[in-house]
């Protein structure tokens, strides 16, 4: 498996104020690192991030690369909740990507190895993606 690394710093208050957690590696629930679950922004350092709403990497994911995030607008415009953060694979690394016509993994499928930017180039004729496969550590 490739070594996953980063930092990424959260903030209870907006605009990088407040107290704050330093995060180098995989962190299951905030609160037992003594943070609540309430983040208003983030400063990516290094790497990139998956976070997600709630402890033990459950509920809706954002992916978050180098940068700072003064409000959590610039993620997520619904609320503050965050319970738990892990680094995912950086750009290069092996990855294997499937996506699908239908949900649960039905229907027309097109396999990635590498970035794509343009769907339709790879003769993806549909308007949208109903379900995804990420093997690997890639994000």
């Amino acid at each position: 498996m490739a070594q996953r690394s980063g930092k990424i710093t959260l903030y209870e208050g907006k605009h990088f104020t407040g107290r704050k957690l330093e995060v180098f590696g995989d962190c299951e629930n905030f609160q037992d690192r003594g943070f609540m679950n309430r983040v208003n922004s983030i400063r990516v350092e290094s790497g990139s991030w998956v976070c997600f709403g709630h402890p033990d990497f459950r509920g809706q994911q954002f992916v978050l690369e180098h940068g700072d995030y003064p409000d959590f607008f610039r993620w997520n415009g619904h609320n503050d909740h965050m319970g738990s953060c892990r680094p995912v694979g950086m750009h290069g690394e092996h990855f294997r990507l499937e996506i699908f016509e239908g949900c649960n993994f039905t229907g027309q499928c097109l396999e990635f190895q590498e970035d794509c930017p343009l769907l339709q180039s790879r003769g993806w004729a549909k308007s949208c993606v109903n379900a995804i496969k990420v093997y690997g550590d890639g994000a």
